[in-house]
Formats: structure tokens, sequence, C-alpha cells
């Protein structure tokens, strides 16, 4: 498993779980980097992109494997420079921070937790 980008949650804001379960969607975010908006995203530790993650990648979160569909134009900048996306399960989105992703279920998120993004 060729791992591109793998972090730990550190926090889970309450209107993350909101938008988990409402929207399908999940807001990553780099711990500590915008405290205004803790409630709004899953916090996680720093880490390194270290390669463009791209449609047929594989995302492992929650327990589950989802299947990269479709990354937004600027979404590996906003991961690089403060590990910032969008998620959006078994979805469709056309923003250019979203990275649209297949899989069985919604994932079930807690702190501790892996977000990790590997290659195809």
């Amino acid at each position: 498993m060729d791992i591109k980008y793998d972090v730990s949650i550190t926090a889970i804001g309450n209107l993350a779980k909101t938008f988990l379960e409402n929207n399908s969607s999940t807001i990553l975010l780099d711990e500590g980097i915008r405290p205004n908006l803790s409630d709004m995203v899953i916090e996680h530790t720093p880490g390194e992109l270290k390669e463009a993650i791209k449609k047929g990648d594989k995302l492992l979160m929650g327990g589950i494997k989802y299947t990269v569909e479709k990354v937004g134009d600027v979404a590996n900048d906003t991961i690089h420079e403060e590990g910032h996306c969008t998620v959006i399960f078994n979805g469709e989105g056309s923003m250019p921070g979203q990275i649209i992703v297949k899989g069985p279920a919604m994932p079930t998120l807690t702190v501790g937790a892996h977000i990790t993004f590997t290659k195809k």
C-alpha cells in the first residue's frame, strides 16, 4: 500500500457530525489552523501530501475503504497548504476543493482514527 497522505483525527466539531449525517460530506482541516471553524470541521494532525491524490486512488476513513471518483482543481493544493478539503461520500460535487468518493457506507469517525489516501 503506497500511502499518499495519512493523518489522525484530533477533534470532531458538532456541525461536522451534522454535515456527515445530512449532507454526506465532511470538511478536513489541520488542527488549530482556523479555530473559528473548529465546530464545522474534522481537525487532524498535520500531514505531508507525498503525491497528488487522483481519480482511482483509495481513501480509508472510519474503517471503510472508498474509491476516489473526482478530485477538485485545488483540492491537492489546499491539502498541501493546510490539510483542507471537503470529502463528499457517494454523491456529486464540482467545487474546486472537493474530493468525491464512493463506498459502501458512511464512515464512523472517532478521535484518534486515521484518514489515509493511498495509490490505486
